[in-house]
């Protein structure tokens, strides 16, 4: 939810905000509420709507889409891995994490509860896509809202720029081949075209279009000119993030009125997930002696999801109303609340984590934080 996220980013840092944005947790639920309300009155548009495809892909979802991701990725240096040396283990660790243990932790917790556990209080017929969302939604590290979470718990911020980039390239090569893997060891039939076609249009179209516009703005301008376009683009950003949301819950809103509890069924499995990779993130942090201005933001990026990726891929590979579509979205409702609670752990347990003997102080970390502070 990079749009939320850079309202608490806002918030955080102590910029002035408009009334809108000072709000906007309620406009998205306002907006959850309505898209649920208008799906069940009025089908017929949403309908209409969903038949909006071209190969596959809703082309109104995929506009929208783009909007959020654009902005957020114009953010990121690609320039910044050359930092990766400098705190190589804290990069290693949250590698491991998002790319050797969630993807993986989250395709085992959706067989033990949505198989087995939850299966008699599911719909059986879509069993299968609820695993698929779920796993579509753990195999793709966040980029947007880790930039807030790592400024909420002090962290390094060269850090997480480089932790940013790197997840980014990898993700271009690697979220095909991990969720093509885990579809096919949970029995569900990989469509390979949409899938990497999902990469093609949500992945690598908006990075090299972002990165283009950036390397055009900062030419043209430097870093003054990158701020202004940002500036500009964030009540748009804003705009297509609730409008976004209203269609994914038209789409669901049948089935949500029909059966509230699988919400509440989805949510467990994705709240295991955060606090599992966001604790092993931590303490293997603290193992290897990485400072707590590292380990936090590690923990941060290993739990958090890029949901934006996950919703857009489930509507392509299952449709608007599948179970994957639902377990996505699903995500989007709990994400925010649950990393802030993440974020406190990691802030009120910095004097227990650096009770370890050799582990860098903060000031030793990040020296020109600690100076401004």
């Amino acid at each position: 939810m990079s749009a939320q996220c850079e309202v608490t980013g806002k918030r955080a840092a102590g910029n002035p905000m408009g009334a809108f944005e000072r709000y906007l947790t309620l406009w998205v639920f306002a907006c959850i509420a309505a898209g649920v309300a208008l799906g069940h009155l009025f089908p017929g548009p949403f309908q209409a709507i969903g038949k909006m495809e071209l190969a596959r892909v809703n082309l109104p979802v995929a506009l929208l889409i783009w909007l959020m991701i654009i902005p957020m990725l114009l953010k990121v240096d690609f320039g910044a891995l050359r930092e990766v040396r400098r705190h190589w283990k804290g990069v290693g660790v949250t590698l491991f994490i998002n790319w050797g243990v969630k993807p993986f932790s989250m395709a085992l917790l959706a067989w033990v509860f949505i198989r087995h556990a939850f299966a008699g209080w599911l719909p059986a017929e879509q069993l299968d896509s609820y695993v698929a969302g779920l796993i579509l939604l753990a195999a793709a590290p966040c980029t947007a809202m880790v930039f807030v979470w790592s400024r909420l718990s002090r962290g390094e911020p060269n850090f997480t720029l480089t932790q940013v980039a790197l997840n980014d390239t990898i993700m271009i090569f690697g979220f095909a081949p991990i969720v093509g893997l885990l579809l096919g060891l949970s029995a569900i039939t990989v469509p390979w075209d949409t899938l990497l076609l999902s990469v093609v249009l949500y992945i690598v179209i908006p990075v090299v279009a972002a990165q283009a516009w950036r390397t055009q703005l900062l030419r043209r301008g430097g870093a003054a000119a990158l701020e202004r376009m940002l500036a500009r683009l964030h009540a748009p950003s804003l705009a297509a993030l609730l409008a976004t949301l209203v269609l994914l819950f038209g789409f669901q809103g049948e089935q949500i009125l029909a059966q509230p509890l699988v919400i509440a069924l989805l949510a467990v499995p994705i709240l295991i997930q955060v606090y599992f990779n966001s604790g092993l993130a931590y303490l293997l942090n603290r193992r290897f002696r990485v400072a707590h201005c590292v380990a936090g933001p590690s923990a941060l990026i290993g739990a958090s999801n890029f949901f934006e990726l996950a919703v857009a891929a489930a509507i392509s590979l299952f449709g608007f109303q599948s179970g994957a579509a639902l377990a996505t979205v699903v995500g989007v409702l709990i994400e925010v609340p649950v990393m802030l609670s993440v974020v406190k752990i990691v802030n009120a347990s910095r004097g227990w984590y650096e009770a370890r003997p050799g582990i860098p102080g903060y000031a030793e970390c990040c020296p020109a934080i600690h100076i401004a502070r």
